[in-house]
């Protein structure tokens, strides 16, 4: 991947899944794998099963959230991005939306993750892309990587 100064990607963003690399939180205790995400009103709507990062930068920039099915079967997963989350306490992942938000968002498919997919999923949330220029990581997670 090419980058350009400030963060701004001038080719496809490189988006993994933190299980998929050997790569770990700095700190475990900020590994909020396996909570429950809520939506502003408290309501679930989902499980956090993964940590999507950008291999460039080393951050992470998804929260991968899976709903539904039964014993892993049937499982819808989406990306919700990190700017959304709100707080996060010992069990819960806050995400700073109303639940009708997620009934309708972009599905999680790992082979059509693109500029375009990211693209229009930070538009459905109403966020600017982290490869935008001006974007600021939020100050709130902060997620540090280390190998």
């Amino acid at each position: 991947m090419t980058t350009m100064n400030h963060g701004q990607s001038t080719t496809q963003p490189d988006i993994l899944k933190l299980s998929d690399t050997p790569l770990a939180l700095t700190n475990s205790a900020d590994d909020i794998r396996g909570r429950k995400a809520v939506d502003a009103a408290g309501e679930d709507i989902g499980h956090v099963d993964d940590l999507m990062i950008d291999a460039a930068q080393k951050k992470v920039r998804f929260l991968r959230v899976t709903t539904g099915g039964f014993l892993g079967i049937g499982k819808t997963a989406f990306l919700i991005p990190v700017d959304a989350i709100s707080r996060i306490d010992d069990k819960l992942v806050h995400i700073n939306h109303a639940r009708n938000k997620f009934v309708g968002a972009p599905t999680y498919n790992p082979e059509m993750v693109d500029r375009a997919y990211l693209e229009q999923l930070y538009g459905y949330y109403d966020y600017v892309p982290f490869w935008s220029a001006g974007y600021n990581y939020p100050s709130y997670p902060r997620y540090p990587m280390s190998i």
